[in-house]
Order: structure tokens, then C-alpha cells, then sequence
């Protein structure tokens, strides 16, 4: 095998090092890939692939290659760690001019799908997390980074409470997690089988002095308890464990993660994933997009931090009532001031995402675009602040006094220049009159083109002969003179270059003078950029003012797109206390409102409270609108708790600390599960989690089993929902078990409602609407009419329905003949109905003969092949 060069040998050790990552190796203008790696990018982003050392006569020996531009990079690492991979960049960290042989090459960051903090890789409004997992015998405990932002929180859980963290994982959703060797598989099943997200296990990371010793260094304290970690040594763990890790993949300053939230428990209303999936909150079930959502129908935000705050407040409702109204007080204040709110809504347009343009500051990625980005947008903030003032709630009158950071728009707009080249490393960023010594750089240069026009005109003069002084990257600068006259020239001229039709030379002068401008422009480029950071340094200094008028902004877009929702979609605010009442008069679904566009939604009623209706037992057909009735409730519940207006008439909620869910189920064969096992972990889950405070909706119970067995779970379960002694839960039950109904006579706290639905002939009208009292039918054979089932066995099914109905049993019988409609065959039973649809669409009247006769002949011929 051919000996492995030294530039081989650094690449090797530096992968050695890095061995779980695709190292991107700087070479010149290129990151370069090199054997497995190499394989693996080109595979993944359709790269050419090549080899080093083609010369070798031994093709096995070569060593496969690939890279991409540096300048484009970013794209194709996203898409690297978008299918889940780590990449590792590596730099040159010494000047090559200034290097004696091998250039000195580092690992500079390591990006992971937790550390993304690119715009191009990142959704502008969602947040990306990065989480540390860990547990011991007192508990365990999670914490979560958002990189990009500055963002930093940490919640323990005490020891058999896993469901919470559960469902914190579940509502932050990380895109990585780093997982400690005590962790229960529970979690990391739940991290890689539900929310997919790359889950490592390390145990150093956790190692409890070194946390300790990494928390107090990054915040500057003597000790976690100082920070609030008190009582907590999995926090602590999970904090320095999460801390840790960001410094030894980024490997740079990272003082924009300056505050740590201790969440406590008892602030938000938890809610698990299968909750937060079956009433789509942030994106629809079927399709996974947010179109059709909760979220949805509510964004009306104008800038991406906005976004992404009403985001987590759709997935984080509050549990304080005094919070809540203050949210609700501040979303009537915007409501009611219809000219203030609409400009409010065109000022936050120009407001960009000054969370993460000074985390990219602060970060040291930011370039003179950004820091442009951030001037315009504070800028727009006095006249934001200026239309709050007619307002008066308490949450908005402490948002007027937020800091407009008019010193950090006047240094930005005084130093770089309006519209600043992407690159930071090539000049024409810095203003005139900023720097003297740019200024004076920037002179030498501008004169540069007349120093060459003397120097044209004095040898013009002096030869006699017609030339030009010129300029190319390659030769420099030069002295060209066509090949006529090229024969006699001055002793001092140099011959540089010989074209078809011209002869360049040089001269000491031109050379003395390439010497002087050539170095002027790097010695710009380079003082530029001096300027450029020290501006980037010092704004990064103040990143706790900008972080705080960042949330603000935030805040306001939120408001105002909560209270833009409402009043376009009429919504109304809703009354909060902690009475146990849930009175809701003319509700509405806020979705399928908006997505049903060919009729009007039917509104209705829904009383429920901790005595005379706890349950609500609703029956009626498929299709009718029983589990958009509960979703909609609930909907409505959580609306209110997360401080907006709902689709309503009038509402008054009574809090509720929790809200399950049981609606639709599914095999899972990949944990060997099916639908029923599955429906009924759910419902333990949920026996277990729910409490007298929680509002619990359960659809179509034990329908996945036998129909006594599935029966007696129903009825099981709801007693137990219902009981007080055992839960006494407000729970919502949708159910095709009539006999259930007879439950309101037994047990005091029961209601019957059903979905209203009229028969008319063979088809049936869906009303809609919610009264009291049990359905009279189940209409299931003309709900499977209405999907297309064939008319031959709805008629079958009617006869056995009519039969059990008689006999009350429900013993098979022998199959009957296909000719117990007396032999008459049926145009619906052939072709799948479509000798009918084509009878139904011709016109009898106009055809002709012949062309009757050809219908016949092609309808029997249809007939004929069925």
C-alpha cells in the first residue's frame, strides 16, 4: 500500500477523534470527505464520487472522496442532519501564509439535529430543541436548550412520576436527546418510537461533581441551589449534562444562555402526546401539516419569534387562573382597540427574529446582513411600543416599558453600510467616516485609476508608442502593446506575456504600485472586518436587553394575533374560576369551522359540573358529529386556559388541570399491540393520570372486542369515571352501546345526549345538534348505504336486523339464497351500480334508434363481465 501523506495522517487522527460524525475537512475553497464518509455523502446528497491517489495502480488501495463548496455548505449539512446524521466541521486555525509546512486543522463545531442554529436548516416557527434526560432513585428529571434562542429550562419528577416527564417530552418534541445510563427504557422507547429523535446514551456527561462544577462555571455562582436547583440532584445532573454537551460540540462562546427556568410543576396543564395528537393542536393527524389544526386556524403572528411563543402556549395552556386573565384581559384590550390592533399588525411586519439573530451574534455567525436585520427591526419597535398606549391591562402596561434598544439601531445603522455584501471577509460593509484608516485605504484605492492613467499617459509620451496599462488577477498589473510596434522598447520594461496580437510588460514603477493597492485591498478587507466584530462584540454584550425586548415583541405578536382570531372568526371571552363548572352555550369546533366551507356549522350547547353532570353519555350515529361535539368541548377548554377567546356564545370554565383523550385507535405491530390492547392501555393511562379536576373524553370504549365484554368495559369504565370516591372526572362518552344509557337512572352524576338525526325514506338527514335524552337508532345501515356499501347487502343486513330485533338474539342464521328478492336482479348489484348511473345520465327521449340499440348492447355486455 502506497505511504499515507501527512495530510492523510491529520485527517485520520482528527476522524479518529470524531468517529460518530461526517467530518467536513477544509481544504482551500472546499470541504472534502474521505473514505467512509466520503460513501456515505455522496449516497445521501447525490454527490460525485471520486478517489485520492488515482495514480495508484491498485484501485483497492485508493481512498474514496467527495466534497462541496464551502460557501454552499450549509444546504447539504442540512440536509445530513435532517436524515438524522452528526457533522463535524474542520477548520483551518492557522493562517497558511504563517504555517511552516502541514496547515495546523481543528474540529471547530460539531452539528448535531439539537444544535442547528442556521436559518436554513431550522423552521422559522418552531423550536428546536436539544434535551438531557437522566434518573436516580429520587426522581428523574429533563432539561431543554433551544440553541438558536438562548432558551434553557429544567423540570424534575419525582420518583413514579414518568408520565410527567413524559408528556414534557411530548409537548417540547427535541429533536435530540442525550439520555443517561439510568434512564428507564420507557424514555428512550418513547424518544426514538414516538417523537424519533436521536437518542445517545453517555454516563460521563451525567457524572453529578462534574455537573455541578460545569453549572457553576457557566453561570458564574457557587452553587446549583443558587440557580434554584435546590432538592433536586437529577436537575442538576440533566442540567451541567445538557450544558456540557453544548460545549463540547460547539466549542464557542455561548453567553446568550444566560437564564435557567426551574419549572416547579403546577404552571402549565399537562398533556399527553396522544392527547395533543387526537385533538391536533399544532398539526393535523392525517396529514401531519399544520393546516387543519388548532394552531392553524389561530397564528395570525407577523414575526417568527411570535410564531413560535403562540406555539408553545397552544401546547402549554395555563393552570393559574390569575395568569389566565391576565392573558384574557390584555387579548380584550386588543380586541376592543380595532384601529391600534391593525396597526399593530402591519408594524410587527418589519419586525425580523431578533431572538435568533443575536443568538447567531452572540454565537459569532451572525454576518453584516444580520446585524442590518436586527436595525430594521428594532427600529420598528418605538411605534409597536407607541400603539399600546391607549391600552390599559395589566400584562400590556408592563409590555409599554419595554427597552426600544434605539442605541443598538443607531450603532448598527451608523457603521454598516444599507446594503452590505453577504460575505464579512471581502469589505464594502463599513460606513464612511467610521474608521480613518478605512477611509484613507478606501482613497488609495479609488485613486488607483487615476495613478494608471498618468502612468498611461507619461509612457505614452516617453515611447511614442499607442498602449494601455492594465489589470488581471492573474499577471497583475501591466503595460500592453500591440505586436507592430512591440519590437524597440524601453530597457526598463519587462516582458510579462506574449498574446496573438500584443506583448504585455511591466515596469518597477507598476510593480511598486501593484505592491501598494494590492495591499491596501487586503489590508481593507481585513480592517473591515476588525470593525465588523468589534461591532458584533459589543452588541453581543448587551444580549440580555436584546433577549428581553425579544420575548416582549413576542408577547405583543401573540396577543394580537389571539385577538385578531377572535374577531374574525367571532369569538368570545370566556369567564375562568375554579367552580368546577363547565357551561359552554352555542359552541363551536374552531377547525371545522373554518375548514367546512360548503354549509354552516351547527352550534351547541354543553353544560357539565362536579354534581348533577359529571358524565355525559352521548349516542347517535357515525357521521353525525359525537366526537366533533367532545374535540370541540375540549378544544374550547383549552382555549380558554391558554388565554384566548373561544368559538362561543358565552363561556364560563371552570379550570380543569388536565385533559385526556381516547378517540380512535390503531394497531402498533411493530411493539406487538393491536387496536384493542392499544385502546385499552390508553385507558389505563388515563384511569391512572386523570383526577376530580380533569376533563376526560372517551369514545366508543371496548368497541374492539365482543360485544359483551366490550359492554361490561364500558360500563366499567364509566362508573369508575364517574364515581366519586373512585375519580368523579367531568368525562365526555360517546358510545353505540344503547343499553349504557340506562346508567343516567343508576348512577346520579350520569346525562343521556344524543346527536339528533331524521329518516327520510331510505337516506338519512344529520342534524347536528345535541338534546337531551338517548338516540333512538343506531342508523348504522344507512350510514354504510351512504358510504357506497352495495344495496344488496344493506337490504341483507336490514332483514337481519329486523330478525335479531324480533327474536332478541343474536344466533347466526343460515345464509339466504341471492334470489330471496324473488330472482329480480337488482342495477345497483351490477358493475358496481354503474349500469344505473349510466341509465340515470342518458337522455331516453333524444337517441335514435341505433343508438338505443348500442346502449343495450353495451350495458349487457357490462353485465355479462361482472
Amino acid at each position: 500500500m502506497a505511504e499515507i501523506t501527512p495530510m492523510m495522517r491529520q485527517y485520520f487522527n482528527i476522524k479518529e477523534q470524531n468517529s460518530d460524525c461526517i467530518l467536513f475537512f477544509r481544504l482551500g475553497d472546499f470541504y472534502e470527505m474521505f473514505g467512509d464518509d466520503a460513501l456515505t455523502a455522496s449516497r445521501e446528497l447525490d454527490l460525485t464520487l471520486t478517489t485520492r491517489d488515482r495514480r495508484n495502480e491498485n484501485p483497492d488501495e485508493r481512498i474514496p472522496m467527495c466534497g462541496v463548496p464551502h460557501h454552499s455548505a450549509e444546504a447539504y449539512i442540512g440536509r445530513l442532519i435532517a436524515k438524522g446524521y452528526r457533522v463535524a466541521i474542520c477548520e483551518q486555525v492557522e493562517d497558511p501564509a504563517e504555517a511552516k509546512g502541514l496547515v495546523d486543522r481543528d474540529v471547530v463545531r460539531v452539528i448535531t439535529p439539537g444544535t442547528r442554529i442556521e436559518s436554513s436548516m431550522l423552521d422559522e416557527g418552531v423550536s428546536n430543541y436539544l434535551c438531557a434526560v437522566c434518573a436516580g432513585e429520587d426522581g428523574s428529571a429533563a432539561c431543554f436548550a433551544e440553541l438558536s434562542t438562548g432558551e434553557l429550562g429544567v423540570s424534575f419528577y419525582p420518583a413514579g412520576d414518568d408520565s410527567r416527564l413524559l408528556n414534557d417530552l411530548g409537548a417540547f418534541m427535541p429533536a435530540e436527546a442525550v439520555v443517561s445510563s439510568e434512564a428507564t427504557d420507557a424514555f428512550t422507547a418513547f424518544l426514538t418510537d414516538k417523537l424519533d429523535c436521536l437518542v445517545q446514551r453517555s454516563d460521563a456527561l451525567f457524572e453529578y461533581d462534574h455537573t455541578v462544577d460545569t453549572i457553576c462555571a457557566w453561570f458564574s455562582v457557587d452553587s446549583p441551589e443558587t440557580l434554584g436547583l435546590t432538592g433536586s440532584k437529577q436537575a442538576v445532573r440533566a442540567v451541567g449534562a445538557l450544558l456540557e454537551y453544548l460545549k463540547n460540540t460547539q466549542k464557542t462562546d455561548l453567553s446568550h444562555i444566560n437564564r435557567l427556568l426551574v419549572n416547579s410543576g403546577g404552571a402549565f396543564m399537562e398533556l399527553d402526546i396522544q392527547t395533543l395528537r387526537s385533538m391536533e393542536l399544532v398539526a393535523a393527524q392525517r396529514t401531519g401539516e399544520k393546516k387543519g389544526s388548532l394552531l392553524w386556524v389561530l397564528d395570525k403572528t407577523k414575526t417568527p419569534m411570535g410564531r413560535r411563543l403562540l406555539r408553545s402556549w397552544v401546547l402549554r395552556p395555563l393552570v393559574s387562573t390569575v395568569e389566565i386573565k391576565r392573558r384574557l384581559d390584555a387579548v380584550e384590550d386588543l380586541y376592543a382597540n380595532t384601529v391600534a390592533r391593525s396597526e399593530l399588525l402591519r408594524a410587527l411586519r418589519d419586525v425580523g427574529d431578533i431572538e435568533r439573530i443575536i443568538g447567531r451574534i452572540v454565537y459569532g455567525t451572525a454576518n453584516s446582513r444580520d446585524l442590518k436585520a436586527l436595525e430594521y427591526s428594532v427600529k420598528a419597535l418605538p411605534s409597536v411600543l407607541a400603539l399600546l398606549e391607549p391600552m390599559q391591562s395589566s400584562l400590556i402596561s408592563k409590555l409599554k416599558t419595554t427597552d426600544p434598544l434605539t442605541d443598538v439601531e443607531r450603532v448598527i445603522r451608523e457603521t454598516i453600510e444599507d446594503d452590505p455584501p453577504f460575505s464579512v471577509r471581502e469589505g464594502g460593509m463599513i460606513r464612511t467616516g467610521v474608521s480613518e484608516e478605512v477611509d484613507r485605504l478606501r482613497a488609495l484605492l479609488r485613486d488607483s485609476t487615476g495613478a494608471m492613467a498618468e502612468i498611461e499617459a507619461a509612457e505614452r509620451a516617453r515611447t511614442g508608442k499607442k498602449l494601455k496599462v492594465g489589470y488581471n488577477k492573474v499577471f497583475g498589473y501591466y503595460i500592453e502593446i500591440p505586436r507592430s510596434s512591440s519590437e524597440t522598447v524601453p530597457d526598463n520594461y519587462i516582458r510579462k506575456q506574449t498574446l496573438a496580437n500584443c506583448e504585455r510588460f511591466i515596469t518597477q514603477e507598476l510593480k511598486e504600485l501593484e505592491t501598494t493597492l494590492l495591499g491596501a485591498k487586503d489590508r481593507l478587507a481585513a480592517l473591515e472586518y476588525e470593525v465588523f466584530t468589534d461591532l458584533r462584540d459589543r452588541l453581543a454584550a448587551n444580549v440580555g436587553r436584546v433577549q428581553a425586548t425579544s420575548r416582549a415583541a413576542a408577547t405583543i405578536d401573540a396577543l394580537c394575533s389571539l385577538a385578531e382570531t377572535a374577531v374574525k372568526n367571532n369569538f368570545a371571552k370566556p369567564e375562568i374560576d375554579v367552580s368546577g363548572v363547565l357551561d359552554i352555550r352555542d359552541g363551536r369546533h374552531p377547525v371545522v369551522e373554518v375548514m367546512q366551507t360548503d354549509a354552516l356549522f351547527v352550534p351547541n350547547d354543553a353544560y357539565m359540573d362536579t354534581d348533577s353532570a359529571r358524565t355525559l353519555i352521548i349516542t347517535g350515529p357515525n357521521m353525525a358529529g359525537k366526537s366533533t361535539y367532545m374535540r370541540q368541548t375540549a378544544l374550547i377548554v383549552l382555549l380558554a386556559q391558554m388565554g384566548s377567546f373561544v368559538p362561543a356564545r358565552s363561556a364560563q370554565i371552570g379550570l380543569v388541570d388536565r385533559v385526556f383523550t381516547r378517540i380512535g385507535a390503531s394497531d402498533d405491530l411493530s411493539a406487538g399491540k393491536s387496536t384493542f390492547m392499544v385502546e385499552m392501555t390508553e385507558v389505563a393511562e388515563i384511569l391512572h393520570g386523570a383526577t376530580a379536576k380533569s376533563l376526560i373524553l372517551l369514545d366508543e370504549i371496548g368497541r374492539g372486542t365482543s360485544t359483551y365484554d366490550g359492554m361490561a368495559i364500558a360500563r366499567a369504565v364509566l362508573e369508575h369515571c364517574t364515581d366519586k370516591k373512585r375519580l368523579g372526572a367531568k368525562t365526555l362518552f360517546s358510545t353505540h352501546y344503547h343499553e349504557l344509557t340506562a346508567i343516567e337512572n343508576e348512577i346520579a352524576g350520569v346525562k343521556n345526549f344524543s346527536i339528533s338525526a331524521k329518516k327520510r325514506g331510505g337516506d338519512i338527514i344529520f342534524l347536528r345538534k345535541i338534546v337531551p335524552g338517548g338516540a333512538d337508532d343506531s342508523y348504522g345501515i344507512e350510514v354504510a348505504g351512504l358510504a357506497g356499501v352495495p344495496a344488496s347487502v344493506i337490504r341483507r343486513a336490514k332483514a337481519e336486523l329486523a330478525r335479531l330485533e324480533q327474536s332478541g338474539s343474536a344466533a347466526p342464521i343460515a345464509a339466504q339464497p341471492t334470489q330471496d328478492d324473488g330472482g329480480q336482479l337488482s342495477l345497483t348489484d351490477v358493475g358496481g351500480g354503474e349500469i344505473a348511473r349510466t341509465l340515470q345520465k342518458t337522455q331516453l327521449d333524444t337517441l335514435t334508434p341505433i343508438e338505443a340499440l348500442n346502449l343495450l348492447f353495451e350495458l349487457k355486455k357490462k353485465a355479462e363481465d361482472q
